[in-house]
């Protein structure tokens, strides 16, 4: 049974009773979204990882994407990646991994991953079948669909299927006058795959038998992005709706069939397109939970893109997005190294907050941080702080001399202190005159 059969029957999974004690919303609350497909739960029993829920009413979640490539292959780095993004808040990890032994990779990252887990199992066929056949495009369509059960049986708990990739969506996008055709590695793939082949999507084609694998290993599906945009111009053309027009129809096909499922998106956009493209997304999937990349405000930050991401990612949560993929200052550049990925997870999880604060979800950890910084309480403000090695390291950088309970940039000319003085030396002055006067 998966988490939506459950919750469909009216039963509560100790999954669902974890969500609920950690949003602080009613169990019967988060059983009705997931019954619904407005919260998905990804929890592959394989691996049992932490519950999490994704969706509806819940805070905005995070991903750190991680893994090899082609070029550079470091196994013991990937693992590090991992433990250090959980250990900076992301809330699941997924593995990109290309280059290597994928299965050992995956093997070892879901040992000392205990957050969900996600992947892109087209990666690992399109790597196959260039060894097997010399090319993508002469992959089979049960190359496609077993990777699927293969990493399932892993303990895979979330995985990408670029469904929405489809000869009618291909079609359309021949016609669009894009400045970058398409940036998804997994929607390229397909694309390639149905022009070369003038086939259809073999995932799209046989959506059923792959709602059987993901049903049978309670595998969240997560509907693929292969026609976002991969620049600013070519946000919320007719190719992504088209796109998520198809996605939405496999979606409700998913939620009748028992599986799971997040649909993601949508790239490049500038800020005024944000808004539209969630309440479209949110309408023709019925609420869905959505997983985005940024989105990216901004094609001309090559080294600051986890900022870039950080931007259109609060906008998106504050306007309805679920989960928010980091993006780190390697992206565009480079495979990113352990310290891009602590620079994406945080990033990422200050506009994940600032989402949730816009949003009336978790206003009393600002307003405490606010009182210690009005006390100036550092300690306290180090302990409620996203990241308090790096504020313990700026302040012990330049520590305050003339007074110690300040910092360098005031001193004693602190507009806290000053204040807080004068307030209080009144407040004092105002009570000794109404005894005199009482």
């Amino acid at each position: 049974m998966t988490q939506i059969s459950e919750a469909k029957l009216g039963h509560i999974t100790e999954q669902m009773k974890d969500v609920a004690k950690e949003e602080n919303i009613d169990v019967e609350v988060i059983r009705r979204r997931v019954a619904a497909g407005k919260i998905v739960i990804p929890y592959n029993p394989i691996h049992s990882p932490r519950s999490l829920g994704i969706g509806k009413g819940l805070r905005v979640k995070i991903n750190a994407n991680i893994g090899t490539s082609r070029d550079h292959c470091n196994l013991e780095e990937e693992i590090e990646k991992a433990k250090v993004a959980i250990k900076y808040g992301a809330h699941a990890v997924m593995d990109l991994s290309t280059g290597g032994d994928l299965d050992e990779i995956r093997r070892a990252l879901l040992d000392v991953v205990d957050v969900p887990f996600g992947t892109v199992p087209i990666y690992q066929a399109a790597v196959e079948a260039i060894k097997k056949y010399g090319s993508i495009v002469d992959m089979s369509e049960d190359d496609m669909l077993n990777v699927f059960e293969h990493q399932a049986k892993q303990g895979v708990d979330f995985a990408v299927a670029h469904v929405g990739v489809t000869k009618e969506s291909v079609k359309r996008l021949k016609r669009q006058e894009r400045i970058i055709p398409m940036v998804s590695r997994g929607g390229a793939f397909h694309t390639a795959w149905i022009i070369h082949n003038d086939e259809e999507n073999p995932l799209y084609k046989n959506f059923d038998y792959l709602l059987e694998i993901a049903k049978e290993y309670d595998l969240t599906l997560s509907l693929g992005d292969g026609m976002r945009s991969g620049a600013t111009a070519d946000s919320n053309d007719r190719a992504k709706f088209q796109e998520l027009l198809i996605i939405g129809e496999l979606v409700e096909r998913a939620r009748e069939k028992g599986v799971q499922t997040m649909v993601e998106g949508p790239g490049h956009m500038p800020l005024n397109h944000i808004e539209a493209n969630i309440r479209v997304m949110k309408t023709v999937t019925n609420e869905a939970p959505y997983f985005v990349l940024g989105p990216l405000v901004t094609d001309i930050a090559p080294g600051y893109d986890h900022v870039v991401g950080a931007i259109g990612g609060a906008i998106a949560g504050y306007y309805g997005a679920d989960f928010l993929c980091y993006v780190t200052p390697a992206e565009h550049l480079s495979l990113p190294d352990v310290n891009d990925v602590k620079e994406g997870v945080i990033t990422a999880r200050i506009a994940a907050h600032a989402a949730d604060l816009a949003r009336g979800i978790d206003k009393d950890i600002d307003d405490e941080f606010s009182r210690a910084r009005d006390r100036l309480d550092w300690k306290k403000m180090f302990e409620l702080a996203i990241d308090p090695e790096k504020a313990k390291e700026y302040r012990s950088r330049r520590p305050p001399l003339e007074d110690p309970s300040t910092c360098t940039m005031c001193g004693k000319l602190c507009a806290i202190k000053i204040v807080n003085r004068y307030l209080r030396e009144n407040q004092q002055k105002e009570t000794v005159s109404r005894k005199a006067t009482g």
